[in-house]
């Protein structure tokens, strides 16, 4: 049985026994596996406890009743709840708030089960590298970040020298035109191990890409937030300025698609941090909501627009010595305001001040500072950009506060990047006033 069979078997049996007594080992027991094991495999696929999911699988189906018109007491003692003050007291620390207002602030709540993404044992991802001729028995080990965080579900290192990769079709093939294309340009990049037959990756139900690994690592925190962080910050900029030159010296080859970072706002982030401002008491004065689609509109139209990379958090630079050596992880190549990938790397790195200390926040901002001067001497950017600093910071961040706040997995993400613009907003006369 494959993980995720086995991880949809019990996400299945809990949605179906939530009004009864779950325990792990029951779970474990069923699976086939020791407590112990199948603890750690349930938090690796479903991103969660096990008993902090089924407490939320129980309040999500209770709180979904309540607002059908059930009588709440009847409907929390159903769900295991002693009493309704302890199931008021885990619904606000699981949502921030009471029952009453989050159902008068999203008017509905359905239940939905998540689902489980693709994983491979270790068995099926050696069965899979047969189909390069590279040596057999090398290590295959999964990828994080300085963090601690996996840098992909299905990306790892196979000995020293190769990066395997599954994906869809149509970003695996669109990731092999880019990395093509920066390698003519003179850039380090994943050109494609071929297999035994010739082929550039190996077909199945995802598409398999195993390439070499490109020379560098990601620069460590400590550098990030040190002495240098003002001439590590110039680095990022010039990099992703040199970067989109050959972005979009390539774009019509790539047949990107073409983002509205305004209109999605507009549609979608913003009013979704508007509820969780009120939701999670960010203290966001109504002036922001009302203020910044109109401000930000008024600059959009006008700023460069062209291939970029979408994300180049610090986890997708390298640098080799002292120097940006080559950017990984291009699947979501779009063709947006060129700003975008300037301000997402200076985020990406924001969202690493792991102690959240005004001091590290404060550090923050001479980094950004660093990274806009560096895209500012290679790339030149125009005044509307210099202007729209502090606006594309703050979409990057609501529409991160947005889609981590609708998956399960990532609400402590979500957590996070709602502090980070809580003093990005604070600290908007200080970004505006960088360049």
């Amino acid at each position: 049985m494959h993980y995720p069979e086995v991880i949809n078997s019990a996400l299945d049996f809990i949605e179906q026994n939530l009004k009864t007594t779950i325990t792990a080992e029951e779970l474990a027991q069923m699976a086939n596996y020791s407590t112990y094991h199948y603890y750690r495999l349930f938090s690796s696929v479903v991103g969660s406890s096990i008993a902090n999911y089924i407490l939320k699988r129980r309040l999500d189906h209770a709180l979904a009743e309540i607002a059908d018109g059930r009588k709440a007491i009847e409907v929390v003692l159903e769900y295991g709840f002693d009493t309704y003050a302890g199931f008021y007291k885990a619904f606000v620390k699981m949502y921030g708030c009471s029952p009453r207002k989050y159902l008068s602030i999203y008017n509905e709540h359905i239940p939905k089960r998540p689902e489980v993404a693709n994983m491979y044992t270790e068995r099926e991802l050696r069965n899979i590298l047969d189909n390069w001729d590279i040596e057999k028995g090398l290590p295959i080990h999964d990828i994080y970040i300085n963090g601690g965080s996996k840098v992909s579900r299905n990306v790892w290192m196979v000995g020293s020298d190769y990066i395997l990769k599954s994906d869809s079709r149509e970003k695996i093939v669109k990731n092999l035109k880019i990395s093509r294309a920066l390698h003519n340009q003179g850039f380090d990049s994943s050109l494609p191990v071929l297999t035994k037959t010739g082929s550039e990756y190996l077909e199945g139900k995802e598409l398999f890409v195993l390439t070499h690994g490109l020379k560098g690592n990601p620069l460590p925190k400590s550098d990030r937030f040190g002495e240098n962080r003002v001439k590590f910050g110039e680095q990022y900029g010039r990099s992703i300025a040199k970067l989109h030159k050959a972005l979009k010296a390539v774009q019509s080859d790539i047949l990107p698609d073409e983002v509205d970072l305004h209109k999605n706002i507009a549609d979608w982030a913003l009013p979704s941090l508007r509820r969780q401002n009120i939701q999670w008491s960010m203290g966001l004065a109504e002036s922001f909501f009302s203020n910044f689609i109109k401000e930000f509109g008024e600059l959009y139209d006008i700023l460069p627009k062209q291939l970029i990379h979408r994300d180049p958090n610090p986890s997708n630079i390298l640098f080799d010595d002292g120097k940006v050596s080559g950017f990984i992880d291009f699947d979501l190549s779009e063709i947006n305001i060129r700003l975008w990938d300037v301000c997402y790397c200076a985020t990406g790195i924001l969202s690493e001040c792991s102690d959240k200390s005004a001091e590290s926040y404060e550090k923050w901002l001479d980094l950004l500072g660093g990274i806009l001067n560096g895209y500012d001497l290679e790339g030149k950017l125009t005044s509307e950009e210099k202007q729209a600093v502090y606006y594309v910071i703050c979409s990057i961040q609501m529409i991160c506060i947005a889609y981590f706040e609708s998956h399960d997995a990532y609400k402590e993400l979500a957590k996070t990047n709602r502090q980070m613009l809580q003093f990005i907003v604070h600290n908007e006369e200080k970004i505006k006033n960088l360049l």
